[in-house]
């Protein structure tokens, strides 16, 4: 099955992703949908599971969720709660934002608690080493609860624009396989 570029789902985090991110530039590049936010600063999870809900129900196909970040979180939130899981076919989880960190905790409230089930449709999880907003043992946790495969990206930040990726040829190999396989 052939997934069109418009079922691409872009998910990015809190704040947004900038032009410069890797996201940003597979949406331009690439045709994919961007599932954008009312509030990037201020991020309530039941008004963003909401409108992921909204998206996903208007695609023609099984969609592919792209997620950074506070995304990867939206997912496994969406997941636990939606009744149509089944309109998804896979996931891409890059860089998942621990929302209980003591300094994302307070900013994040609502974002509590994370859920922990397997994910009803194929995943995979691109963790790095020295990432701020996620230690690599934690991501690997969620990588195992959610039943995603787990990819070691070795050092690269919070892989994002930051990280000096560009259009990240490497995820966008990642995301390919997951599609087809």
């Amino acid at each position: 099955m052939v997934t069109h570029p418009a079922n691409i789902l872009i998910l990015p985090g809190w704040q947004g992703s900038g032009p410069q991110h890797w996201q940003s530039l597979w949406q331009a590049r690439l045709g994919y949908q961007r599932v954008d936010q009312h509030d990037w600063m201020q991020p309530l999870r039941g008004d963003w599971i909401a409108h992921l809900e909204d998206v996903v129900l208007s695609t023609s196909a099984p969609a592919v969720l792209v997620a950074h970040s506070l995304g990867c979180m939206l997912v496994a939130a969406w997941a636990s709660h939606s009744r149509n899981t089944h309109r998804v076919k896979a996931a891409l989880l890059v860089a998942p934002g621990d929302v209980a960190q003591d300094a994302l905790r307070p900013v994040l409230a609502s974002w509590s608690p994370i859920p922990l089930q397997t994910l009803p449709f194929k995943s995979t999880l691109v963790a790095s080493q020295d990432d701020p907003y996620c230690s690599f043992a934690r991501a690997q946790g969620f990588a195992a609860a959610w039943g995603a495969t787990l990819v070691d990206a070795g050092a690269a930040g919070h892989i994002n624009a930051d990280s000096g990726l560009g259009d990240w040829p490497q995820g966008q190999a990642l995301l390919k396989q997951l599609i087809h396989s």
